[in-house]
């Protein structure tokens, strides 16, 4: 159990999505910093039981629920549809978004090319030949748009202050590739991660609630606080040859975005920037020093920026 100072109140947050891989790092974080009071919210069991494993919290602080099939608008809607014990919450993350799964046959496929590609030295293994679907159910526009709109809608009826949502960098571009992923060859099917994306990130600027919104290029899993972190806007950091960042990054951004904000809405594009030959020791600024000065700056992502009908 987290312990707080003499006469400190926490900071009650729910965290969505809290059993994946980043909303795990984001929870166990909160869970561990005394200034807040973190809540899980998940959809099934399982994930509750992979939350558990993942962080040893308390049972207590897990909420099995499936916001999407919450009414809010309906004349008789139960004016109280969510759990009891996310009272109390003054501020969400959202790190939910649609994964998707590698087709087993493309995988297949790639592999019975490797002799030829090697005997005609080309790449062993070509993973733009790789395929990707996305679950039943689980398509970007009903998670990343549909379930997020929910959220914020959750958010609002709650009366929360605060929304932080973890999206992605490249939503400008409706030719990004992420897009592409979960269509067949004729453009047909259940794709366009970023434009559903995008559409909800637009959906919470409009909606009167705080919110700091955190674009990060490619996720990677390593320690935190060992690159150099860069925030931009309008997909200008998509220029760069190199532009992942540590996931363990973009959890402290998220916490960040709860304590060095000053009530003000933000929206940003981040990567971390490798340390040069000759830089190592060099202390790099901490998540909540690098927010704060872009924060300060009065810069936000434009919005009126990508693809019509948005």
């Amino acid at each position: 159990m987290q312990m707080n100072m003499p006469g400190m109140v926490s900071k009650k947050v729910i965290v969505t999505g809290a059993a994946g891989r980043t909303g795990s790092l984001v929870f166990s974080l909160l869970n561990k910093d005394p200034r807040f009071d973190a809540v899980g919210l998940v959809r099934s069991e399982a994930s509750a039981k992979k939350l558990l494993a993942k962080t040893n919290c308390n049972l207590e602080e897990i909420v099995v629920c499936d916001v999407t099939q919450m009414e809010f608008e309906k004349e008789d809607a139960n004016p109280h549809p969510w759990p009891y014990a996310l009272d109390g919450a003054e501020a969400m993350v959202i790190c939910t978004s649609a994964v998707p799964q590698i087709s087993k046959v493309s995988v297949l496929k790639a592999m019975l090319k490797i002799p030829l590609n090697v005997i005609t030295k080309k790449k062993a293994i070509n993973f733009r030949d790789l395929q990707f679907k996305y679950r039943p159910g689980q398509y970007p526009e009903k998670v990343d748009y549909i379930g997020q709109k929910k959220q914020i809608d959750l958010a609002k009826k709650m009366g929360l202050k605060h929304v932080v949502v973890v999206s992605s960098m490249g939503g400008t571009d409706e030719n990004n590739f992420l897009n592409q992923i979960g269509k067949d060859k004729n453009g047909d099917g259940h794709g366009d991660i970023l434009i559903w994306k995008r559409k909800a990130e637009r959906n919470l600027c409009v909606s009167g609630l705080q919110y700091t919104i955190i674009h990060p290029g490619g996720l990677i899993d390593t320690e935190p606080n060992q690159m150099e972190l860069i925030l931009d806007v309008d997909d200008r950091l998509m220029k760069n040859e190199k532009k992942s960042i540590s996931r363990a990054d973009v959890a402290r951004l998220c916490i960040a975005s709860l304590t060095e904000s000053g009530g003000k809405s933000v929206s940003f594009d981040c990567i971390g920037r490798e340390l040069a030959e000759g830089e190592e020791g060099t202390v790099v600024k901490s998540a909540e020093e690098t927010l704060k000065a872009f924060i300060d700056s009065g810069v936000t992502c434009d919005y009126t920026l990508g693809p019509s009908g948005m």
